[in-house]
């Protein structure tokens, strides 16, 4: 269906792809990764749409292959004015009204044989999209979602977590060859997030899904298209085993790294007797074995391994603290209430102490994100901050703590940083170095604009953190250092997020927006919660005895514990058996 060979592509300051090559074949359902910024939405965009740009190599795609395409940041239209199941049935439903036009046209045309060829091509159509069962086929996604009470809602009133669900299914019901979704799990609650993965895993068309979301990577693929650092690779298999094979390379490759640098320090040494010996002998033959060791010294370099799938460089996130407050409360809420068309919160209670760990969870749509705000700007009746408070914000509406005409360094010396140098140290630990740092904000990807948030934050030195959904575009990679840094972190923080592993690694308990108010909720009980709608037993936990081994084996290999990885590669392929 579509063939790209030696692609190549660049920005004035970036070059994104280099001779890039991989398929895609019927009933492939793949997913799209790579570290934010990588350019994965632009080659998502050449496939869309190649005559838009000046690329190097060849790109194949048949010409009968129709794409459908759900965008990374598509909005609900507010002004329009249909039902949900008249909004995925569009297409349905605009033939099948043409079709009713010429019919009711043939008792008046003079021109009956291409009245009768227009009615035949829309049948056509009609037929090639299953159109007969339409209205079967939508109730039966809408169930699948377990989405059938939307079904008769006015679209411009949904969440815009359901209507991107609405727009996945309306796109596979129009029958696309390949189907390309960019990130459509951002923001999705818990619920919306287990009807994304049914629908994926109900499609029986070709896939191509950008996504960082380790719940969706590790239940629904069965292709990975790894983009990094210009250069792809392809796997034909589940995330989980792509993951685990990448592991065994770079044991494999530091094994070998290693070897190569003590070879070239044991020739290094022979360089520098040479050398030596020619200071006072000055024989042709000496000479000659000189320049030899230097050559060969020089092609030992030039073959040292730099592997751009195995050696990920993850960023050093590190939230600290200018004043360590003693175990107090610093966020009090009292009997908050908020309502907008309708009432979402209602005698909301609860209080945070100095170093709690909170994540705040509900469906889409339920008031979580105007409560966190309210607690950032610190102006509502109800809501109590104690005076020794700092407090940053990580909002999911990046435009909101960003600049979109700034560039980066202009964004920092804003945010209170004196020089560019002094910017330029900070930000590279965020993975932010050289000509991208005075690209406007506003043409970075949302994983970038996170990172800058999260590097905002951190550089604030706040002892209370506010994150609004702040593993939302990361790559999986910086998704595990903010697991970290949350963990290392000594103050307290307020979260809202839809990320089960976010959740269950890092939060000490978590407050459920439940019959429009808020009830605390234990770490155990969360659990159980998710296991009844989501994983099956003891995933969570073999999950954590997963990380925990993969952890081991870093160390391992930072230590040159070859052998001890190795043991410990058996010990993680048991577990990931399980999973």
């Amino acid at each position: 269906m579509i063939k790209v060979e030696n692609l190549s592509f660049s920005f004035p300051q970036k070059e994104l792809y280099k001779n890039i090559s991989f398929t895609f074949e019927e009933a492939q359902h793949c997913a799209f990764i790579g570290t934010s910024g990588s350019g994965k939405s632009t080659l998502i965009d050449i496939l869309m749409d190649p005559e838009r740009y000046l690329f190097e190599g060849k790109l194949e795609i048949d010409p009968d292959c129709r794409i459908g395409h759900v965008s990374q940041f598509s909005q609900v239209d507010k002004t329009k004015e249909m039902t949900v199941f008249e909004y995925i049935g569009e297409e349905f439903i605009k033939i099948q009204d043409e079709i009713t036009a010429m019919y009711a046209e043939m008792e008046t045309t003079s021109d009956m044989d291409a009245l009768l060829e227009k009615v035949q091509l829309s049948l056509d159509a009609f037929d090639s999209m299953d159109g007969d069962n339409f209205e079967n086929t939508i109730n039966k996604q809408l169930n699948l979602a377990n989405l059938m009470k939307l079904r008769d809602l006015n679209v411009s009133s949904l969440s815009g977590g359901e209507f991107k669900l609405i727009q996945v299914m309306k796109e596979m019901l129009s029958r696309p060859d390949l189907m390309i979704m960019d990130e459509p799990d951002v923001f999705l609650d818990f619920e919306n997030l287990n009807a994304l993965k049914n629908l994926i895993n109900s499609h029986k068309g070709m896939l191509l899904v950008v996504t960082h979301n380790r719940y969706l990577l590790n239940h629904c693929f069965n292709k990975i298209i790894h983009l990094e650092n210009t250069e792809i690779q392809e796997f034909d298999g589940r995330y989980i085993d792509y993951n685990f094979s990448l592991l065994q390379t770079k044991i494999e490759l530091q094994e070998i790294t290693v070897a190569e640098a003590e070879e070239i320090e044991r020739n290094e040494n022979i360089v520098h007797n040479l050398r030596a010996i020619a200071t006072y002998n000055a024989e042709a033959a000496r000479g000659r074995a000189l320049k030899a060791r230097v050559k060969f010294t020089e092609r030992l370099e030039a073959r040292r391994i730099k592997e751009p799938f195995v050696d990920i460089k993850q960023p050093n996130i590190s939230f600290g603290m200018d004043n360590e407050i003693e175990d107090t409360t610093v966020v009090r809420v009292n009997n908050y209430s908020v309502a907008f068309d309708e009432l979402l919160l209602d005698n909301v209670n609860f209080e945070m102490k100095s170093a709690d760990k909170v994540a705040i969870i509900g469906s889409n749509g339920t008031g979580k994100t105007t409560l966190l705000r309210e607690v950032f700007k610190n102006s509502h009746d109800s809501i109590e901050i104690n005076a020794d408070v700092k407090v940053a914000y990580l909002s999911q509406l990046q435009g909101e703590m960003l600049t979109d005409s700034n560039t980066i360094l202009d964004e920092f010396i804003d945010a209170g940083f004196k020089t560019y140098d002094e910017i330029r140290s900070y930000i590279s630990n965020y993975g932010f170095e050289g000509e991208i740092l005075n690209q406007k904000i506003g043409s970075l990807s949302g994983g970038e604009k996170n990172m800058l948030q999260l590097a905002k934050v951190s550089a604030s030195k706040a002892n209370v953190l506010l994150l609004d959904e702040p593993t939302s575009h990361l790559d999986t990679y910086t998704q595990i250092a903010l697991e970290k840094a949350i963990e290392d972190y000594k103050g307290a923080i307020l979260m809202i997020s839809h990320d089960f592993y976010s959740v269950v690694n890092g939060m000490d308990y978590v407050l459920i927006i439940d019959d429009k108010t808020i009830r605390k909720m234990s770490m155990q009980e969360f659990r159980e919660m998710i296991y009844a709608s989501h994983f099956n037993k003891d995933y969570l936990e073999t999950e954590q005895k997963k990380k925990s081994v993969e952890m081991k084996i870093e160390l391992a290999l930072k230590d040159t514990n070859f052998e001890l990885a190795k043991v410990l590669v058996d010990e993680l392929e048991a577990l990931i058996k399980l999973l």
